[in-house]
């Protein structure tokens, strides 16, 4: 049962978050229902880790003391599964821009899929997309691409413990990949059609483990409203 001190002392939840969600509407949501329940004035609640609008599953969100945390959980490697669209390339390399440009699958087979996925494990360079809240000159890179201006994007070392495909149905992939802080699924997902010889764009997105925490232990923000009555 909690109490407002055990909000204060620090509790760690974990939310499922649903589609077209921000991470940032799941906190406020939850912060509402806590000082809603006990009346308070402020209380300390951030998430570690932010998950897009188009994509659904763990965020977890700290409460009073246990906010120092955050870093510390961010840090800790995550995994994803979704699906890849391939044939098709978009500039957000997801579904929340058009599809730009358009490419042949016919030569690709399921045994190039599956390997080309293993060029991928490892320490990669990933850019990560322009289309994203990265900082560059105190404005984010998707502020930049809104406004058709093109920006230097600097790469970055990530490391993919796991990628596999679940799922082959062209010109869609299932994926499960395990992947360290930092990682982009959607360059993932754009790099993967490239090196297909074809183009690609993340279509689905769900993240499954923060660490050891997974989505299965996960409760809808509305139900945590609920279960604090």
């Amino acid at each position: 049962m909690y109490t407002e001190e055990t909000f204060k002392e620090g509790q760690l939840l974990l939310i499922d978050k649903p589609l077209h969600w921000t991470s940032f509407q799941a906190v406020n949501k939850v912060r509402w229902a806590i000082k809603r329940k006990f009346n308070l004035k402020k209380i300390k609640v951030g998430h570690a880790g932010t998950l897009d609008p188009l994509a659904t599953g763990l965020l977890i969100i700290c409460t009073g003391k246990f906010t120092k945390k955050i870093a510390q959980i961010q840090g800790q490697a995550k995994e994803y599964t979704g699906t890849i669209t391939l044939g098709a390339t978009t500039p957000s390399y997801d579904l929340e821009t058009e599809i730009d440009q358009n490419y042949s699958v016919d030569h690709i087979t399921e045994e190039l899929l599956h390997q080309t996925t293993k060029h991928f494990i490892g320490d990669v360079e990933q850019y990560p997309p322009v289309f994203s809240a990265i900082k560059k000159d105190g404005k984010r890179l998707y502020e930049f691409a809104r406004e058709g201006k093109d920006v230097e994007i600097k790469p970055r070392v990530i490391h993919i413990s796991a990628f596999e495909l679940t799922r082959v149905e062209l010109p869609e992939v299932d994926f499960k990949v395990s992947c360290s802080k930092g990682t982009y699924i959607r360059s993932l997902a754009h790099d993967y059609g490239r090196a297909l010889n074809s183009g690609a764009h993340l279509s689905a997105l769900r993240r499954a483990k923060i660490g050891g925490h997974s989505v299965e232990d996960a409760i809808s923000p509305e139900k945590f409203v609920n279960n604090l009555g």
